[in-house]
């Protein structure tokens, strides 16, 4: 299928705005970007995610004696974790592919028996014809 891009909008009061703006030209990044950025950690953390500024950071982490704390925050993932992803994301393009072929097969035959015009159609003909492997 592919990765198409979707367009959300939403209104801010206007010192929202100011606020997000900062922090675009802190990053020079886009405003745009701040939004991405923001989007994915919340789809990534699935929907766990605090927006707190840098300083609220340090001081929380100082008050709490948790030291140096680093920003922004990261996880380490084992590798089997990421080789079972990689595995499933194979076999779900896999199964797309075979979804495919098996619809392509199912309006092959949808054709077939239009053009037919009510006559009768043997089984052991459409086994015969031009069909998903597995099919067969």
């Amino acid at each position: 299928m592919g990765n198409k891009n979707k367009t959300i909008s939403f209104r801010v009061n206007e010192d929202a705005f100011e606020a997000l703006q900062d922090i675009a030209e802190e990053r020079d990044i886009s405003l745009s970007a701040v939004f991405r950025d923001y989007v994915d950690q919340l789809v990534e953390h699935d929907g766990q995610v605090a927006v707190v500024p840098e300083s609220d950071l340090r001081a929380a982490g100082t008050a709490e004696g948790e030291g140096d704390l680093q920003f922004p925050p990261t996880v380490e993932v084992p590798k089997s974790f990421i080789r079972e992803h990689e595995r499933l994301e194979l076999e779900a393009d896999h199964l797309r592919e075979q979804l495919d072929e098996y619809k392509s097969y199912v309006t092959d035959l949808q054709d077939r028996l239009e053009d037919e015009n009510n006559e009768v159609l043997l089984l052991d003909d459409l086994d015969e014809a031009d069909g998903p492997s597995q099919l067969r």
